[in-house]
């Protein structure tokens, strides 16, 4: 039977890519997705719910369906306060996800990071980490953990950094073979795919796929 998403951070690389693949799936029935402010695009399908991320339990209610996916993430550029970082990339979620919880919710697929690990010394990682270890202690049926390596794909903001990684990635990419394979980049919509062919599958449990994992699933 259709059935009802939930989408946090329609507007960024995997999130919006999410949504373009989720309006014309026949197995969908509606996409909310959650906004700071509404999206130009038009869809039968689509519902848009501008909201506050501090006060997500004020919008318990209007999250439920069948699937919450959660696409949320900064970067230190963008945000280069750490504790503001840690909340949208760890409170958002989790908070998110508690919600589903209590309203009985099927599924939760949240994207992670190659390497994320609750003791790395890295920040990035480790709250990561520490975001999938709380995840893990709710009570929802399907819990999906994507960790994606480097990732590819059109942005909206241009980074140069990220431009001389794509280049990078191009050229080490056919020598990351064996166990190395899953540090090669990743697209976006390849990404998005797998957490779309997933959500229609009636598992239970939670499962974690390194970046690898994620391109045999798409």
């Amino acid at each position: 039977m259709p059935y009802k998403v939930i989408v946090a951070g329609a507007t960024g690389l995997v999130g919006s890519l999410l949504v373009a693949q989720l309006l014309p799936d026949p197995a969908i029935a509606e996409v909310l997705v959650l906004v700071r402010k509404q999206l130009s695009i038009q869809h039968k399908k689509l519902k848009q719910l501008v909201i506050d991320f501090d006060r997500l339990e004020d919008y318990q209610a209007e999250i439920n369906g069948d699937a919450i996916f959660c696409c949320l993430g900064t970067t230190r550029k963008k945000t280069p306060d750490l504790k503001l970082y840690r909340k949208i990339d760890h409170d958002y979620p989790l908070e998110l996800a508690k919600i589903g919880a209590k309203n009985s919710i099927r599924q939760f697929h949240y994207i992670s990071s190659l390497g994320a690990n609750t003791k790395s010394f890295a920040f990035y990682t480790r709250l990561k980490g520490e975001t999938e270890r709380d995840l893990k202690t709710l009570q929802i049926p399907s819990i999906y953990i994507y960790q994606p390596s480097f990732l590819v794909g059109n942005r909206k903001e241009k980074r140069f950094g990220e431009r001389f990684g794509i280049r990078l990635a191009k050229l080490i990419n056919p020598f990351l073979i064996g166990r190395l394979r899953k540090y090669r980049s990743i697209s976006a919509a390849v990404v998005a795919k797998a957490m779309l062919n997933q959500s229609l599958k009636n598992n239970a449990g939670i499962y974690t796929y390194p970046s690898d994992q994620i391109k045999k699933l798409a």
